[in-house]
């Protein structure tokens, strides 16, 4: 396929649809229009939450919603077809702003960084020996069937069909990844033969190398940045000179890893950059207006020097609208800057439930509550990864029975991803990651039942990073002989339904400082809380029979969000899974503290 012929059909779709542009100015319907978006993503939401946190970015005085599509959250396995129900029903998402009043902006990807697992694409994918986000047949074939499932429902859903949609990204951010061109022309040609005849835009950040890498001729380039719109203009300006100044993504704040800080960026330093992005018509999406939270085991790691750094479960972000939907005082320094005017629709908080201390009772231990979940175990001379296992998050249960002989030697996890609780004969002997992957062993000259259990803590999902494979990948050693013959067992905690926890919680007795706990409380009306585990280590926590996310001692996240639907009038239980050190307590509390701040750097990102 020709560039002249994609080029063609790509211009005629910024022709035709609600949104155009010439000399250098937006237009919707022929009308002077300037896009005022917040991203908000739907997978990060809890449906019964949507409409009210629509309503909170119309009350912030945007125009339009963004909103990335998470592959993987649709077809977590390849041998069951997209599903596009409950949680995942994207077209309801769509016709819910529509009926707010509010246009909707489309980044289907495949890829779409987000801090979110993989960036998006499925485990059983990049498992594969396959070029992603490239022109290689094995990737763009498995793309193309997906999106042959996703864009003709977007399609269905855009302005000139009398829905929401204006505008549809191409890709994302592939100039900071990439330059294959070919691939960039596929995706746009296999937008364009899905139906999709609104605006088409690549977004990258506002670098030489990043616009030569990721933009294309006759398709509207726009930038994501943190800061220097100016600087940005001028570039773009240089390059398209008939193009709209619109930002695709504004980061008005930052998300946070497990063990850092947590990022705030100051309401003047946004505002400042805010106001010079959207000035002399400029557009703009705030990323993000509302944030949500990384529910389940969908949270993404980044990767620094090679050292992973795996994000919290909170995607508050430090955005306008706080996690659980609180305006900030960003909120209204935003709102003003954007010119908005009017009464709010929205509340300022939703109500929480009073504190309380409920007592956590330790019900069975880690490893007996785990193996009671029956799980197809394979057999080999070495660990199964977890691609092997066909398992995307969640651990790995490795058992070998070497004989060591007496004294002291040295066990090492030569290639462990991401982090091993080491048993012997039952007894916890350590835990091993990347930066300590040896532990001692005493040997008695009789065979060791050895166990390892290896636990994902989120897939790569930015730079080239992604795809990396998760579990025991190199051989495990006692001094320099190799530890042959494991039995590996998926433990696929993020698929367990309410009767698998049970029977996890049920194996007991407890005996040892981890394993499953259970906390019941009860509530007259459902409202929004906040969960702490104050002297527990690190586990997961599911409420009523839903995972709701990794909870960690070295924060900087205290305390998990539980919006009021996954609560019920009468008695709620709370499931701990605590992997090392149990507390005797669960907290309601009525406020979220997500660790102490650090000034965001505008030059970040």
């Amino acid at each position: 396929m020709s560039l002249a012929h994609t080029t063609a059909d790509a211009a005629a779709g910024a022709a035709t649809g609600a949104l155009t542009w010439r000399g250098g100015r937006l237009y919707r319907d022929g009308v002077p229009h300037r896009i005022l978006s917040g991203a908000l993503h739907y997978f990060r939401v809890h449906p019964d939450l949507w409409r009210d946190r629509i309503r909170r970015l119309a009350d912030l005085g945007l125009n339009t919603v963004d909103t990335y599509v998470a592959w993987n959250f649709h077809q977590p396995r390849e041998d069951e077809a997209p599903r596009f129900d409950g949680w995942r029903d994207i077209e309801r998402f769509i016709r819910t702003v529509g009926e707010e009043g509010l246009d909707v902006i489309v980044r289907p990807g495949p890829y779409i960084c987000a801090e979110w697992s993989n960036g998006g694409l499925p485990s059983w994918l990049t498992g594969r020996d396959v070029a992603v986000r490239s022109s290689d047949p094995a990737f763009t074939s498995a793309v193309g069937r997906w999106f042959d499932e996703l864009v003709p429902r977007i399609a269905a859903l855009q302005a000139g069909e009398g829905g929401p949609v204006v505008a549809v990204q191409v890709e994302n951010e592939f100039g900071s990844f990439g330059d294959d061109h070919a691939y960039l022309r596929w995706n746009r040609q296999a937008l364009i033969r899905g139906g999709i005849r609104e605006l088409l835009f690549t977004a990258d950040g506002p670098t030489e190398l990043m616009l030569d890498g990721g933009t294309l001729p006759g398709t509207l380039t726009t930038v994501t940045l943190g800061s220097k719109p100016d600087d940005a203009r001028q570039l773009l300006a240089r390059r398209r000179p008939d193009e709209p100044f619109v930002v695709a993504e504004f980061w008005n704040g930052w998300f946070d890893h497990w063990g850092k800080r947590h990022h705030v960026r100051g309401v003047e330093s946004a505002v400042r950059t805010l106001r010079g992005i959207i000035a002399d018509g400029g557009s703009v999406s705030i990323y993000m207006a509302h944030g949500g939270t990384n529910f389940g085991l969908w949270a993404g790691a980044n990767e620094d020097e090679g050292r992973l750094q795996p994000i919290v479960t909170s995607y508050d972000s430090d955005a306008p609208i706080a996690e659980d939907g609180t305006f900030t005082a960003k909120f209204f320094a935003v709102r003003e800057a954007l010119g908005a005017g009017g009464p709010l629709r929205s509340p300022a908080r939703m109500p929480t439930l009073p504190p309380a201390h409920v007592p956590l009772v330790h019900r069975s231990d880690l490893l007996t509550g785990l193996r009671a979940v029956p799980a197809p175990t394979s057999t080999a001379p070495r660990p199964a990864s977890f691609e092997h296992l066909g398992l995307d998050a969640g651990m790995v249960l490795h058992t070998a029975h070497p004989r060591i002989p007496a004294g002291e030697h040295r066990l090492a996890l030569t290639d462990v991803r991401d982090r091993a609780l080491v048993f012997g004969d039952g007894t916890l002997l350590g835990v091993a990651d990347p930066d300590d992957p040896e532990l001692p062993i005493h040997g008695t000259g009789d065979v060791v039942r050895l166990e390892v259990l290896v636990e994902n803590l989120g897939r790569v999902n930015y730079g080239p990073g992604i795809g990396r494979h998760k579990g025991l990948l190199g051989p495990v050693l006692v001094d320099r002989r190799i530890v042959q013959g494991w039995d590996s067992t998926p433990v696929a905690l993020q698929e367990w339904s309410p009767t698998e926890l049970a029977d996890a919680v049920a194996a007991g007795p407890a005996t040892t400082h981890a394993g499953f706990a259970v906390a019941r409380f009860h509530v007259d009306t459902p409202a929004d809380t906040f969960l702490a585990l104050p002297g527990s280590s690190r586990g997961l926590v599911w409420v009523n029979g839903f995972l709701l996310g990794r909870y960690w001692e070295i924060g900087p996240q205290v305390t998990l969000y539980c919006p009021a639907p996954l609560l019920r009038v009468g008695e709620n239980t709370v499931t701990v899974l605590e992997l090392e050190r149990l507390g005797g307590t669960l907290e309601l509390r009525d406020h979220p503290e997500l660790g102490p701040p650090e000034e965001y750097v505008e030059e970040f990102g």
